[in-house]
């Protein structure tokens, strides 16, 4: 059977993976993105040309400030340091 060329994700369950641990719920997300490049790296190894994660709902928002600021970063930190990282390893 032939793979998608395009994958949705909906990430779920970051601050629970944390609590559960016993760490704060932004261990939970960092640890999330962790896994998101795990993701990119082994769907872009199989062909799969566009990955669409869906990781902020309107009800987020509720959420301490702290841990939606810490969201609200985790997008950039991600384009700055991870795509060039990704490209540099697709392209040479």
């Amino acid at each position: 059977m032939p793979l998608p060329k395009h994958v949705a994700i909906i990430m779920d369950g970051n601050g629970r993976w944390a609590k559960r641990r016993f760490l704060p719920r932004i261990a939970g997300h960092k640890e999330g993105m962790n896994v998101v490049k795990k993701i990119t790296k082994y769907a872009s190894s199989l062909g799969i040309e566009v990955l669409t994660l869906y990781a902020f709902s309107t009800e987020n928002w509720k959420r301490p400030t702290d841990e939606v600021d810490f969201l609200m970063k985790l997008p950039v930190e991600f384009f700055e340091t991870f795509v060039p990282e990704l490209v540099e390893e697709m392209f040479v």
